[in-house]
């Protein structure tokens, strides 16, 4: 039920003036009343509206700022990992500068700088004089570099190397696969590579063109190939040769000497010598190159200083950070190069190989 009442209006603003506006309490029915046009109200009995919730807009406030900082959270590390990321990669670059620039270094001192670093004007570095230093430091004004001068001659030929050789060789190094590598290669050089379990065919001769091609021979993995890493008792990583470093193409022949500055152990224990002969011989040259004259007391198989025309220089570099320490990260690049072995000659070298990624032990 309804009904029309008079309110007086106010003759400044001509609003309607309700004389009582009763308490509203939610759930409960009363008389509310309603201004419907001017000088007129209703009064209604029913009931009270509920007010709206309190606390919502505070709540959504708070959904929103935890999604917001989450996004936020989420782009700031995707920022800091690119950043690190960025980071890492112009280092890298730099250090792979760094190291090619010690390789060129190295083949100055060798050709043309060696002459005048001693006092006594006498090759620092000859190939047909005496085994100089395997390594070759220098320093430069972002960082360092080590780089190591291999002569092939420390290595065995892998086209004619005798099986047992080869067996020794497995033997010293560790491999469980051996027999099956020695398999692999000896059918290699017979020509018998159509029979090998292998996707990859051979071209028609009869014998590793690159050494590279060991990668093919059933049961050469890479770490078998380029050296692997193994912890000691402390859990400091110890290096381990590869077949990299201990076969070549341009290696001591058959019965020949191996160059005893730089042969790895097991090279010395694959031609026949004790391993405990090749610690030995390891600790000595790690302060001097050995000469003709300490080889003498040795009494090992086939090992001498042999004359070489062809090396493997790998060099392995560090930037020197802000603090002057030193980076973690490495790079090492190699080169193959082969030197004449009656100077002069034009060029004084021949760069036959370039490894932008080599892989190093140190």
């Amino acid at each position: 039920m309804s009904r029309l009442s008079e309110a007086p209006f106010s003759s400044r603003d001509r609003r309607p003036q309700v004389s009582h506006i009763p308490l509203l309490v939610p759930g409960q029915f009363r008389v509310l009343t309603i201004p419907v046009a001017e000088g007129a109200v209703v009064e209604r009995y029913g009931p009270c509206p509920r007010p709206a919730p309190r606390g919502s807009a505070l709540l959504a406030v708070l959904w929103l700022t935890a999604a917001l900082s989450a996004i936020a959270f989420t782009v700031a590390s995707t920022v800091r990992s690119e950043t690190e990321r960025s980071s890492t990669e112009i280092d890298a670059v730099r250090t792979y500068y760094l190291a090619t620039a010690a390789i060129d270094r190295a083949l100055l001192y060798i050709v043309d700088w060696g002459p005048r670093i001693k006092s006594d004007g006498s090759k620092y570095f000859d190939t047909n004089a005496n085994r100089p230093m395997p390594v070759l430091r220098f320093e430069f004004p972002s960082g360092s570099a080590e780089t190591e001068i291999i002569p092939e001659t420390a290595k065995l030929n892998v086209n004619t190397a005798m099986p047992a050789e080869l067996s020794n060789l497995m033997s010293a190094l560790g491999i469980e696969q051996g027999p099956a590598i020695v398999a692999g290669i000896v059918a290699r050089r017979s020509q018998h590579s159509l029979s090998l379990a292998s996707s990859f065919r051979f071209s028609n001769t009869s014998f590793f063109e690159e050494i590279e091609e060991l990668l093919l021979i059933p049961g050469v993995t890479s770490d078998v190939f380029y050296g692997s890493y193994s912890p000691d008792q402390e859990g400091r990583l110890l290096p381990h040769a590869g077949l990299r470093d201990c076969l070549s193409v341009y290696g001591s022949s058959q019965g020949g000497s191996v160059d005893v500055n730089s042969a790895e152990p097991a090279v010395m224990q694959a031609v026949g010598n004790a391993p405990a002969l090749a610690e030995a011989i390891v600790a000595l040259r790690r302060n001097t190159p050995i000469n003709n004259e300490q080889l003498s007391t040795f009494g090992g198989r086939r090992l001498g200083i042999v004359p070489n025309a062809v090396f493997t220089l790998r060099a392995t570099a560090r930037l020197r950070l802000a603090n002057g320490q030193y980076s973690d990260l490495r790079r090492s690049v190699s080169a193959l190069v082969k030197y004449p072995l009656t100077p002069p000659a034009d060029p004084p070298f021949h760069i036959m190989r370039w490894y932008d990624n080599a892989f190093s032990i140190q």
